[in-house]
């Protein structure tokens, strides 16, 4: 069985806790496409040879959850030659049999438009910051600088900005708590599968 469940939206949103909790209910395989582009941030030297050689040692690296390097994945991402070297990984990973969960910025808008389940999950500037601040520790206005730098970069970008696909599920996690988010993802993701059923029957 091919199933895909697109998840886009901001950093710190909680969308990759709600993937790896939909991931480990239905038993699809999860790919944190941020941590593609983070990869090659950190490879450093020319961001489209690093895209096009990543390795899973690449993708294991301890200090790819820092700070700087989403800031470096920011950066090397509104490359169009970055993004065309990672989608066709991304599209056979999400069309692989078993089913999967991808979250990123432009997965139900881009990379997996036929996505049979899409949610966007999002959270205000504030709250998304306060979560990170929380993580990595440091200077809280300094951290909300950067989420909001950040933002910017992604929803302005040329190629693939960040916006929620027309017709995702919109999950706002501000006043959310993980179970009630994760709870709505799941009921979303049973709907879509018995949509597929009916259909296939």
């Amino acid at each position: 069985m091919q199933f895909t469940v697109a998840i886009d939206g901001p950093a710190a949103a909680g969308k990759g806790t709600i993937s790896r909790a939909l991931a480990a209910e239905f038993g699809f395989a999860h790919l944190d496409t941020g941590l593609l582009y983070r990869a090659v941030g950190a490879k450093g030297g020319d961001p489209e040879t690093a895209a096009q050689t990543l390795t899973p040692e690449d993708l294991a690296r301890p200090d790819l959850r820092s700070l700087e390097a989403g800031q470096a994945a920011s950066r090397v991402a509104v490359l169009p030659a970055v993004r065309a070297a990672l989608t066709e990984f991304q599209r056979s990973f999400a069309r692989r049999t078993g089913g999967a969960v991808l979250d990123g910025r432009d997965i139900g808008t881009v990379i997996c438009p036929e996505a049979e389940v899409k949610l966007y999950v999002t959270a205000s500037a504030e709250v998304r910051a306060h979560r990170r601040w929380l993580e990595v520790g440091g200077d809280a206005e300094q951290v909300l600088a950067e989420v909001r730098e950040r933002d910017a970069r992604d929803m302005n970008r040329a190629e693939a900005p960040l916006k929620p696909a027309a017709d995702a599920l919109c999950l706002d996690t501000s006043t959310m708590t993980i179970e009630q988010a994760v709870a709505e993802a799941i009921s979303a993701v049973k709907a879509g599968l018995a949509a597929r059923k009916s259909h296939a029957d």
